[in-house]
């Protein structure tokens, strides 16, 4: 694949048919177009979709052992953004496979482009909407690791119904996690850091480590259950990213939220 061609490609995709996440056009710089066509067929994996959007194809099964090539454990990032997280954790854990899902091209390209130059052999990206491919990707129990970092926090009341955390998709992860496994979650939105660790305490098949932890009795601001908390220290796998400074410095902390599959679904 040329740059040229890569470009063609790239500008030629349609606006998507997604709620959970906000895709985003325009051209990509040169350096992109070309870690597309470098290192893009060894990243990206060539996923059927259905018709011209992000959905996938519901006949399409992953077999992890193919698309990397060994068996090992699996992370699952949904909403990868520009690769941040994804390619340091790459880094950090050789002996781990990394599968980023997202559906915002440019930030696919980007993360190519990190990951390419230094040769990283564990990781693989699928560009598509992740709240309908996970239903049906990947095998059950194949994930030892899922993250969500920072998804689209949908800030108006009309919309938060469209917000990707929700007692479906508990499910879904809890279907794709093995026992033990875990489900890694950050947002910077208070409302929204609420509502997720509300969702998957709830969840069947979950337990929060972290019950009644980092509590503010007292304090509406930071949880209107006050004495409740639920929410776990600051993962240190996850690389601080500039859009996570730009809340810090606009007074937006940011909740951790943390639980793992238990062995049964008691």
């Amino acid at each position: 694949m040329t740059a040229e061609h890569a470009q063609r490609e790239v500008d030629s995709r349609p606006v998507a048919r997604t709620r959970s996440f906000t895709r985003r056009g325009g051209r990509m710089p040169e350096r992109h177009v070309r870690a597309l066509a470098e290192h893009g067929p060894r990243y990206l994996l060539d996923v059927p979709m259905e018709g011209a959007g992000t959905m996938v194809d519901p006949g399409y099964r992953l077999d992890p052992v193919v698309a990397f090539g060994r068996n090992a454990p699996l992370v699952v990032e949904i909403g990868s953004g520009g690769g941040d997280c994804v390619v340091h954790a790459a880094q950090e854990h050789p002996d781990w496979d990394f599968l980023a899902i997202e559906v915002w091209g440019p930030g696919v390209a980007h993360t190519i482009a990190k990951a390419g130059p230094l040769g990283l052999s564990n990781i693989r990206l699928i560009q598509a909407d992740a709240a309908q491919a996970l239903d049906f990707i990947l095998p059950p129990a194949s994930a030892h690791e899922v993250w969500t970092f920072f998804p689209d926090p949908w800030p108006k009341l009309k919309h938060h119904k469209r917000r990707l955390v929700q007692p479906a998709f508990a499910a879904t992860v809890a279907r794709l996690l093995e026992a033990g496994g875990a489900w890694r979650i950050a947002t910077d939105w208070a409302d929204y850091a609420w509502h997720i660790r509300t969702i998957v305490e709830q969840a069947p098949g979950f337990t929060n480590p972290y019950a009644g932890r980092a509590a503010h009795p007292g304090d509406a601001a930071h949880d209107p259950e006050g004495r409740r908390g639920g929410f776990a220290p600051r993962f240190d796998g996850r690389v601080p990213t500039r859009f996570e400074r730009k809340g810090e410095r606009n007074g937006r902390p940011v909740w951790d939220v943390l639980v793992t599959r238990n062995s049964t679904d008691g």
